[in-house]
């Protein structure tokens, strides 16, 4: 059974930065898609941003220049650099991986940014 764990989560002060990981057990194969939710209270979980299996990232535009996405298929790890980060960056951040139409999703670890 395939199973994400993040970790790096915490509080920050707006303009500091913030690695999260993910590492998925379980695993025999490689997953299409690595990527990093997020929900912020009250509202939907929405894509911060994905990597597939050829390296292509994505972002969404509030995080574009800030946060970085890298991902390792052969460790099956993915990690999200946070940088310059803002108070309406707080949130709950999801790991996700697919393969094919099967999705995994992290427990969640929280991200408050807050003088």
């Amino acid at each position: 059974q395939v199973r994400l764990v993040e970790s790096g989560g915490g509080l920050v002060q707006p303009g500091e930065s913030l690695r999260l990981s993910c590492s998925a057990s379980g695993s025999i194969f490689s997953f299409d898609i690595m990527a990093w939710y997020r929900r912020v209270p009250g509202q939907e979980r929405e894509l911060v941003a994905r990597i597939n299996s050829d390296g292509i990232t994505h972002y969404v535009d509030f995080v574009k220049g800030r946060f970085t996405v890298s991902g390792d298929n052969e460790k099956d790890t993915v990690s999200l650099e946070m940088n310059s980060l803002k108070p309406e960056d707080t949130a709950v951040y999801y790991c996700y991986m697919r393969r094919g139409l099967k999705i995994y999703w992290g427990q969640g670890t929280q991200v408050t940014v807050s003088s």
